[in-house]
């Protein structure tokens, strides 16, 4: 009998699990809030994680 466990998925490469950020576009609104805009890892989709690889089946 075997165990399989679905493989976890992993911390994105391309932005180390910081998957998405706010940037200030530099203009303020009358009560002095920066306006932002937020950027999302494209390669993530702003998840900050990517599936794991499947596991190639064991050689016979």
């Amino acid at each position: 009998m075997t165990h399989r466990t679905t493989p976890t998925a992993r911390i994105c490469p391309n932005c180390d699990g910081f998957a998405t950020a706010a940037i200030t576009t530099g203009g303020r609104d009358r009560h002095g809030h920066r306006h932002t805009i937020t950027a999302n890892c494209p390669a993530c989709h702003g998840q900050g994680t990517v599936p794991a690889r499947a596991r190639e089946s064991a050689r016979v």
